[in-house]
């Protein structure tokens, strides 16, 4: 993909989705859905029916991982649409690295989340729970509704806008 092309609108659309999902912890359709649409459509203008296969690879990569940790329980379905839209302008290699550096950033975010939360120790000692099979594991799973969740469009924003960089 031309970086300098998706630079810009992926800036707008991961800011919007960021602001939207610290106020109301949604990711909403009418952004997301436009910014796919649009990545496709102008990979094709670009580069023809190769820029097309490689926009929806992207957006396919980014549905196939985040859709995986959507089922989990362990992400809201925003953010998988955010990402597919993502993979739709920069393609599934930028993605990849994208998702990599995405991690890496919600890890310490999540951390940081924890302990201004006042729930740092809850989170460790659930993590040493799971890891370690002892008692009380069974609610430290994704799919328990009294965990307590972080919105990720700011992490998926730093790692999309690192990736600029990286790649």
């Amino acid at each position: 993909m031309v970086h300098s092309v998706a630079w810009w609108p992926t800036v707008v659309a991961v800011s919007v989705a960021t602001v939207t999902d610290l106020r109301s912890r949604r990711i909403p359709n009418w952004l997301v859905l436009p910014f796919f649409v649009a990545g496709v459509v102008v990979s094709s203008f670009l580069h023809g029916w190769q820029g097309a296969g490689q926009s929806l690879e992207g957006a396919g990569l980014g549905l196939l991982i985040y859709g995986v940790l959507f089922w989990m329980g362990g992400m809201g379905a925003g953010d998988v649409k955010l990402s597919a839209a993502i993979g739709a302008w920069i393609g599934p290699h930028q993605l990849l690295i994208a998702l990599i550096m995405t991690a890496l950033v919600g890890g310490v975010m999540a951390v940081g989340w924890a302990i201004c939360g006042g729930f740092a120790k809850d989170l460790f000692l659930h993590a040493s729970q799971v890891l370690f099979r002892t008692k009380g594991s069974e609610e430290a799973v994704l799919s328990n509704p009294k965990r307590r969740k972080m919105p990720y469009a700011p992490a998926i924003a730093i790692g999309t806008l690192l990736s600029f960089f990286a790649y």
